[in-house]
C-alpha cells in the first residue's frame, strides 16, 4: 500500500505550482495539490449559444472571441477554484425552440454547470421557465428586453436568470435624457418591427414626454426583420419632416439604412439622430467613413470607455489576440465567465442556489467598469455613455467625440417595476 501524507518531493511539487499561478497576473487561488474544496469538482462547464449563422454570425463571432479570451486568461491563472474552466458553443438562430433545445442538450446531455449568451429577447423570454426547470444559471450577455428581468425574475421569481448587459432602458430612457437637452421638439422614428423596437421607442416616447413638456412624435415606420430596402421607410419620416429621428436598426440593417439615408439627403434634412445600438462595432467598422459626424450613437458596452488601465490593457489584449476591435458582446461574453468565477470561489460550490446567493448584490469589476447585479431582478447596473460619431485619426472608423453619461441609476426602471414612481425621471 501507498504511503499516506505528504513526502519532500510531494511538497516542493506543492510550493512549485502555487508560485507558478503566482507569477500568472498575481493569481492567488490555489491550484494543484491545493486545489479545489471537495464540493466543487471540475470542470467548470459553460454552454455558450449565440447567433452563429446567417447574416447576424458576426456576433457569435464576437461572441466566441470575448468569452474565449476569459477562459484562456482564467485557465492560465489556475482555473476556478483550482479547476478549468471550459465552454461549448452552439448556434442559437434567431429560432426559440433551437434556444430551448440548446439549453436542454447543455444541461441534460453535456452536463453544462452555467449557460450563458442569447441575442434574441424573445428568446430569453422562453427560456425563463426553462431555466428554472433546469435548475441552472443563464447569464444572458445580450438580448436586451426588460420583461426579462422585470417579469421573469422579479415577479416570476425565476431567479436562475441574471442580465450582464445593459437592457433597453439604455436605448429608451438613458436616450430620451440626451434628447431632452436638444433643440429638436418633434421626433420620429424607424425601428424594427418587433418586440425590441416598439418597447424602445414606447419607453423614448414615454420618458422623453415627461421631461419634455412640449415634445410632439410625428411619425413611425416599423420596418420587418431582414429589410434591405429601407427606400420607403426614409420617405415616410422625411414626409413627416421631424427635427429628430431615434432608430433602434441594429448590425447590418443600420449599416444598410444609414447608406440608403445619405443617398436620400436624410442627414442633411434631420439635424438630430439618435442610434441606440449605433456604438456596436460591426456597425462602425461596417460603415467606416460612410457613417455621418454628430450622430448619438449607443451601445452596451463602447471599447473607449471607460478610461481605465483595466479597460485600456484589455482592449489591447484582446485586438493583439484577434486582430479585432472588441464588440459590446465580447466584453459581456468575457465578464461572464470572470462573473462564474468569482461567485463559485465565493460560494464556495457551484451548486445553483449557491451561486445565486453569492450573485445576488455582487460587484464585478470588468472593461466596462464596476457592475453591481441588482439583487431584486438580476440586472447588472453599470454605466455606458452616449457620444456624437467623430472622425479620428487612430481609428479608421468614427468613434464617439462628446460624451454624455446618464448613470444607470438614473435611467434604469426601479423595483416594483409598478407604477410611474418606478420609472424615470425620478
Amino acid at each position: 500500500m501507498a504511503k499516506k501524507g505528504w513526502t519532500r518531493r510531494r511538497f516542493i511539487q506543492a510550493g512549485l505550482l502555487t508560485t507558478g499561478a503566482a507569477a500568472l497576473g498575481g493569481f492567488a487561488k490555489p491550484t494543484g495539490l491545493w486545489a479545489a474544496t471537495p464540493k466543487i469538482k471540475g470542470p467548470i462547464k459553460v454552454g455558450y449559444q449565440a447567433v452563429m449563422s446567417g447574416t447576424l454570425a458576426g456576433y457569435g463571432d464576437f461572441h466566441r472571441m470575448g468569452a474565449t479570451m476569459a477562459m484562456e486568461e482564467i485557465n492560465a491563472a489556475g482555473g476556478i477554484a483550482g479547476n478549468k474552466l471550459v465552454i461549448e458553443f452552439r448556434d442559437s438562430t434567431l429560432k426559440t425552440p433551437e434556444a430551448i433545445q440548446n439549453a436542454r442538450y447543455f444541461v441534460d446531455s453535456w452536463e453544462a454547470d452555467f449557460l450563458a449568451g442569447v441575442d434574441s429577447s424573445g428568446q430569453a423570454l422562453a427560456l425563463g421557465p426553462v431555466m428554472a426547470e433546469l435548475d441552472r444559471v443563464l447569464m444572458v450577455t445580450h438580448a436586451a428586453t426588460e420583461k426579462l428581468t422585470e417579469e421573469q425574475v422579479f415577479k416570476n421569481g425565476i431567479k436562475q436568470i441574471f442580465r450582464i448587459c445593459s437592457p433597453t432602458y439604455q436605448d429608451g430612457n438613458a436616450a430620451a435624457f440626451v434628447a431632452k437637452d436638444l433643440p429638436a421638439k418633434t421626433w420620429a422614428t424607424v425601428s424594427p418591427k418587433y418586440e425590441y423596437g416598439y418597447t424602445c421607442w414606447e419607453m423614448f416616447k414615454n420618458t422623453l414626454g415627461k421631461l419634455k413638456k412640449d415634445v410632439s412624435f410625428t411619425g413611425e415606420s416599423w420596418a420587418p426583420f431582414g429589410t434591405t430596402d429601407f427606400r420607403p421607410h426614409i420617405n415616410t419620416i422625411l414626409d413627416a419632416k421631424p427635427e429628430g429621428l431615434y432608430s433602434t436598426e441594429w448590425a447590418g440593417e443600420l449599416i444598410t439604412f444609414v447608406k440608403q439615408a445619405k443617398q436620400a439627403r436624410l442627414f442633411e434634412r434631420i439635424t438630430h439622430v439618435m442610434f441606440p445600438v449605433g456604438a456596436a462595432m460591426d456597425v462602425l467598422e461596417g460603415l467606416g467613413a460612410e457613417m455621418p459626424d454628430n450622430i448619438w450613437i449607443s451601445g452596451r458596452y463602447f471599447f473607449l470607455y471607460p478610461d481605465s488601465s483595466q479597460n485600456n490593457d484589455w482592449v489591447q489584449r484582446f485586438r493583439k489576440r484577434w486582430n479585432h476591435y472588441p464588440a459590446y458582446v465580447s466584453e459581456t461574453g468575457y465578464a461572464t465567465m470572470f462573473a462564474f468565477k468569482k461567485a463559485v470561489e465565493a460560494a464556495g460550490s457551484k451548486d445553483t442556489a449557491a451561486v445565486i446567493q453569492a450573485m445576488e448584490g455582487m460587484q464585478l469589476d470588468s472593461p466596462a467598469g464596476r457592475r453591481v447585479f441588482r439583487k431584486e431582478d438580476h440586472q447588472a447596473m453599470y454605466d455606458v455613455p452616449w457620444g456624437l460619431t467623430a472622425a479620428s485619426d487612430k481609428y479608421p472608423f468614427k468613434i464617439m467625440g462628446k460624451q454624455v453619461m446618464v448613470p444607470a441609476k438614473d435611467c434604469f426602471n426601479r423595483p416594483p417595476f409598478e407604477g410611474d414612481e418606478s420609472k424615470p425621471p425620478f
